[in-house]
């Protein structure tokens, strides 16, 4: 709070209190000469005195204000240059200061599915909603390419529905103290369950019901070879070009938040396991339409007891995991399966090459010519 400097009377008081200004605000250099305080004002005079709560929330208007006007400046530079500074500022401050999140919230700027290089606004995000659309939705991920990434962002871009990228740790804390802007509820899309409003007819409902009947033994297979790496497995129809998406249910913790937990954890000296418990909410969803988990379904149904059937298996889901923003947990595992399916599938071509080479050996004679008679009588 040194930015702010206290006067009293045109007299200098002290740069020193930090109740002056709230914390998020701490960037905001300015000066206070109040005429109702005491020359000799002390923390604890100052503290019982009505005067700070007035001074503190015509500050914290006056910065708003500021804010406000830089952002609606023809210019949009300065505001995109005010941002990078100084944005996560305001996010803490949704998160901090509940008597103002509703004024804060408006100035906020994220990328999105649409935004290309630009950030959005949540007002542009709600110009831009398709008709009947309900709530704003969002992705976590470690960095914009990280969030784009995510499989769950296909379940909504191919229906064009908007996606918004959280690609802060910051970001998911800042979210879940908001909630909801303007009477639309912001959903995170990589949680179980995701609802589009265009899904909840009772053809949607038929379908689903008999995809689940169809993959039931996959799904059994899965959960017993996954057993304590997820939760369930279930089917969705909302993804389109992967064939599997790892998400949290209701109340887990994204990817994104499990790593700055864990990395929070070994800064104070505590060991690196993470959340406990944390991973093992996590849900497979799996697309019955994909290629990949149609052929998984034939292995399970043709030999499901076979090494190469939970390879395929305890692949899908460590890819799964991966474009889903989780780590690996055991990197050799990892690359082993994924040679041995190179190997397969190297073998399979091999034994086609010389299946191809000696169908031509069969034709390697030459053919004879014919004989041509001539009968001159």
């Amino acid at each position: 709070a040194r930015n702010i400097r206290l006067y009293v009377k045109r007299v200098f008081i002290n740069d020193k209190f930090e109740e002056l200004m709230p914390r998020w605000l701490k960037f905001v250099r300015g000066v206070v000469d109040s005429d109702d305080l005491p020359l000799n004002v002390s923390r604890e005079i100052l503290q019982k005195s009505k005067v700070l709560s007035i001074i503190n929330k015509r500050l914290v208007r006056k910065s708003l204000d500021m804010i406000r006007d830089i952002a609606e400046d023809d210019d949009e530079t300065k505001y995109l240059m005010f941002w990078n500074n100084f944005g996560k500022y305001l996010k803490v401050g949704i998160i901090e200061d509940e008597r103002n999140k509703k004024d804060i919230a408006p100035l906020l700027r994220f990328f999105s599915s649409k935004s290309g290089d630009e950030y959005t606004s949540l007002d542009t995000y709600i110009d831009g909603m398709k008709e009947g659309q309900k709530k704003i939705f969002y992705v976590t991920g470690d960095g914009k390419e990280g969030a784009a990434m995510s499989p769950v962002v296909e379940k909504l871009t191919n229906r064009d529905y908007e996606v918004l990228y959280m690609a802060e740790p910051l970001d998911e804390i800042m979210v879940e103290s908001l909630r909801q802007y303007k009477d639309f509820d912001l959903v995170d899309a990589s949680k179980e369950g995701l609802n589009l409003d265009d899904e909840d007819d009772e053809e949607s409902k038929k379908k689903k019901a008999e995809l689940d009947e169809q993959y039931a033994s996959l799904k059994d297979y899965l959960e017993v070879t996954l057993e304590g790496k997820v939760q369930k497995v279930s089917l969705t129809t909302l993804l389109t070009n992967s064939p599997a998406a790892l998400v949290q249910g209701a109340y887990g913790m994204s990817p994104t938040m499990q790593k700055y937990m864990k990395a929070q954890s070994v800064a104070a000296g505590g060991n690196d396991g993470g959340i406990p418990g944390s991973m093992n909410q996590a849900v497979l969803e799996i697309n019955p339409n994909h290629p990949i988990v149609q052929d998984l379904e034939r292995m399970v149904k043709t030999d499901k007891d076979s090494e190469e059937t939970k390879n395929f298996a305890i692949l899908l889901y460590d890819v799964a995991g991966m474009t889903s923003g989780y780590e690996i947990g055991d990197t050799k595992d990892f690359a082993t399966r994924v040679m041995n399916l190179m190997s397969v599938k190297a073998r399979d071509d091999g034994a086609a090459q010389e299946a191809v080479v000696e169908d031509d050996g069969d034709d390697d004679e030459p053919a004879k010519e014919a004989e041509v008679v001539t009968d001159f009588n």
